[in-house]
């Protein structure tokens, strides 16, 4: 939700604003084919000729799974997460202390959400983030650079996590923000997170004006991820689109289903317990039948109104929520 926005920020990922690089390959292993001599030819013997050995088959690959195994994301796990960005406290948890270290917390905060499935945990860090200043490109957005979503990738595998890329597109789109990280969205544990609050329309700032989108773009979206999936033999790819308020998010009923993509709401009200609540309650009045629900806890402004919400409240909360992110 939190951005670097305000009057000349130039704060966030060290990236020119408007880098429209093509992100590198993450190094991976990949399957070979095994070759060899040929078999000799057969022997002969007082029995007659022996047979030639069978050649050994190659070996095939396998199909990528999920960071903990599987194919499909719900309902075999509830997802953890923290966001934000190394080095930016304002932008999130990520932001606090040594990447490691960050990831090892949220394994031991992951744990008591558990409640009958399995925890995946998740990164989710802001790739594309919003500026105050409209750069040389008027977009006011500036994407992370190669290196530094590889070091995030390196950390998420580490802790068998998944890494879902937040974009806040500014007066760019989330599909020309998406398609900038295809390469990156090839892999079977990286998806996507939308913070359309930070979506601006012709001539609106970030900071001054509450953006939006509609269920209409979301389906753009999903749709390629699905074409990803499809033409890559990918487990299923989380989708994330997060919501403040219901005018954030307009004619969210044209969402529909798309296959090997996992969709999820995130609502990311701030404040007590209470009006925390009410905002889920609110917001979720429009939840299209096959999207999941999410729910974000924010470390310094909920304790600044009142409280951090604990495990057993918002696994109380209706729908029970199975993406839980702290910022």
């Amino acid at each position: 939700m939190l951005a670097l926005v305000g009057s000349g920020c130039t704060g966030g990922p060290a990236a020119a604003p408007g880098n429209e690089r093509t992100p590198a390959t993450p190094s991976s292993a990949s399957a070979g084919t095994s070759g060899g001599a040929p078999s000799a030819p057969a022997s002969a013997s007082p029995d007659g000729p022996t047979p030639a050995a069978t050649p050994t088959p190659a070996p095939t690959q396998t199909a990528a799974t999920l960071p903990r195994g599987g194919r499909e994301v719900f309902p075999r796990y509830r997802l953890v997460g923290y966001s934000g960005v190394t080095g930016f406290k304002t932008l999130g948890r990520l932001g606090t202390g040594p990447l490691d270290q960050r990831v090892r917390e949220m394994e031991e905060r992951a744990k008591p959400y558990a409640a009958g499935r399995e925890i995946m945990p998740v990164l989710e860090i802001i790739a594309t983030v919003v500026q105050g200043s409209p750069g040389r490109d008027g977009l006011y957005r500036v994407r992370m650079p190669d290196k530094e979503i590889e070091v995030y990738l390196k950390a998420a595998r580490k802790g068998k996590a998944m890494l879902l890329l937040n974009i806040q597109p500014g007066r760019s789109s989330f599909m020309a923000e998406a398609k900038a990280y295809e390469k990156w969205l090839r892999e079977p544990d990286v998806g996507l997170a939308l913070d359309p609050e930070w979506a601006m329309g012709r001539g609106e700032v970030p900071g001054r004006t509450f953006g939006s989108t509609t269920g209409a773009e979301l389906n753009d979206v999903a749709t390629y991820l699905s074409r990803i999936v499809a033409e890559n033999d990918l487990p299923e790819k989380v989708l994330v689109y997060h919501q403040l308020a219901p005018r954030i998010v307009r004619h969210e009923a044209e969402l529909k289903a798309h296959r090997g993509v996992a969709m999820v709401k995130s609502v990311d009200g701030i404040g007590s317990p209470g009006a925390k609540e009410d905002t889920y309650d609110r917001v979720n009045r429009s939840l299209p039948e096959h999207v999941h629900a999410g729910f974000k806890l924010f470390y310094t402004e909920d304790e600044e109104s009142s409280r951090l919400m604990t495990p057993k409240e918002v696994l109380a909360l209706k729908p029970r929520p199975e993406y839980i992110l702290y910022e």
